[in-house]
């Protein structure tokens, strides 16, 4: 099984506890160093992608792939699924924090208000 897992907006207090469950339960993980928060891995022993997923599932190995913010809207992943399902690897992908949502935290303000608007456009 390969999980996919939202690292969040950068800090690494803002992952999920799931994906840092999975994270600290890896036997591989795999994930861009140029946009992953290092704190977010600490611990984590460095690795490749396609045929790194396909070797550590092969061995039985949990593979987790990290992306920034929610794989599900800023991920460039979805390549990587298809050919995962060509060689008929299970995968998961457990959302993240989106930076939109962190951004609206940390200005203290709401995408929805009363009277204004319910609606969020993405």
């Amino acid at each position: 099984m390969i999980y996919f897992i939202g690292a969040g907006p950068g800090d690494p207090e803002l992952i999920t506890v799931k994906g840092k469950r999975l994270i600290d339960e890896a036997d591989i993980i795999i994930y861009a160093g140029s946009l992953v928060n290092p704190q977010v891995l600490s611990g984590a022993r460095p690795e490749e992608v396609l045929d790194v997923m396909k070797r550590g599932v092969a061995a039985g190995k949990k593979v987790v792939r990290v992306h920034t913010g929610d794989p599900s809207i800023y991920g460039a992943h979805r390549e990587q699924m298809v050919e995962l399902e060509k060689m008929g690897i299970p995968y998961e992908i457990v959302p993240g924090v989106s930076s939109f949502l962190a951004a609206a935290a940390s200005l203290k303000r709401e995408y929805t208000l009363p009277g204004v608007s319910q609606t969020v456009i993405l």
